[in-house]
């Protein structure tokens, strides 16, 4: 059985999805004021990520391989986004001894080495496990999660579906 759903239209969707996701982190960054910490800012690169993929996937609108590839390539990018904020969940539930703020994303990645940046970055700070918001009961970060849950799941099917493009060398 095939999906009514046009593989262009699922990945529009998908990007659409990811752009209002970096709208509302906006929004509450500029309007409410509230700063992101490194992993909130790294959860908004694996949005971006995921978004621009599926424009690709939608602009080319390709079967077989590359359909599969585009899908491929944002179910990575959104398992790496739902494990940084799985990171972020843990240090908001088990927030460090002392809640020293650390140095942000941008200081970083400019003094120190990809190899040195990147673990500093997954240690968390006290910043990065306090809980400035909430909806429903829910942080930010796992707000993020569900996000990146439903991006996967929806590019894990892209991946699988048959089209009737396929079925005919099938």
């Amino acid at each position: 059985m095939y999906s009514k759903y046009s593989l262009r239209f699922v990945f529009s969707s998908l990007c659409g999805a990811c752009a209002g996701l970096i709208v509302i982190a906006l929004i509450l960054q500029h309007i409410k004021g509230i700063e992101p910490c490194p992993l909130c800012i790294l959860q908004r690169y694996a949005f971006v990520g995921c978004g621009l993929f599926a424009l690709l996937g939608a602009v080319h609108n390709s079967q077989g391989f590359m359909r599969r590839l585009y899908a491929f390539v944002i179910l990575a990018t959104s398992l790496a986004g739902g494990g940084v904020s799985i990171r972020q969940i843990w240090l908001q539930h088990n927030p460090p001894l002392n809640t020293v703020c650390g140095p942000d994303l941008q200081y970083m990645i400019g003094h120190f080495p990809l190899s040195h940046a990147l673990p500093m970055l997954f240690q968390g700070t006290g910043d990065c496990s306090k809980v400035d918001w909430t909806l429903l009961g829910l942080s930010i970060a796992e707000w993020a999660l569900i996000g990146f849950a439903l991006i996967a799941l929806i590019s894990l099917w892209q991946t699988l579906r048959r089209t009737p493009e396929r079925r005919r060398f099938s």
